[in-house]
């Protein structure tokens, strides 16, 4: 359970640690506070699509770091490059709860796929954090992809 250190933290401070997300066993939670976007049939839970990168893997993944870097209270929780993933936290601008982030790269018939994650650590309702902060990604890395 997250304990109150989480949420009296800055940036990761109070966190436990991370471990990797596995995207194709992942089970979404009950409540209404995550966002899910995987490439077109990757999970059947997926909120939402995420189009195919149009660049390698290795290519794609430092541009992936900028990007989330460029989110405002966001902070870098764990990172995998072995593995193409990494975890942020990103705390709420008013009441200081984190939410995590997670963003896996792999490599697919369709070029490079996007798998990202949003969740919140406290509460049952998010009213659509999470799915906002997950378009807002999108757009971003459609942006920096050219794509958009």
């Amino acid at each position: 359970m997250t304990s109150l250190a989480a949420l009296l933290g800055r940036g990761a401070a109070g966190l436990p640690p991370a471990e990797p997300v596995e995207f194709f066993g992942l089970k979404l939670p009950a409540s209404p506070n995550t966002c899910l976007a995987t490439p077109p049939g990757a999970h059947p839970q997926a909120h939402l699509a995420t189009p195919p990168l149009g660049l390698p893997v290795e290519q794609a993944w430092p541009r992936l770091l900028a990007v989330a870097a460029r989110f405002p209270r966001t902070t870098l929780l764990a990172n995998w490059p072995e593995r193409f993933q990494a975890q942020w936290v990103q705390r709420t601008a008013v009441l200081n709860f984190p939410d995590i982030i997670a963003a896996e790269l792999g490599s697919g018939p369709a070029g490079t796929g996007l798998f990202l994650y949003s969740r919140s650590l406290f509460g049952y309702s998010d009213f659509g954090v999470n799915r906002r902060r997950v378009q807002a990604w999108l757009a971003a890395l459609e942006a920096e992809f050219g794509q958009g």
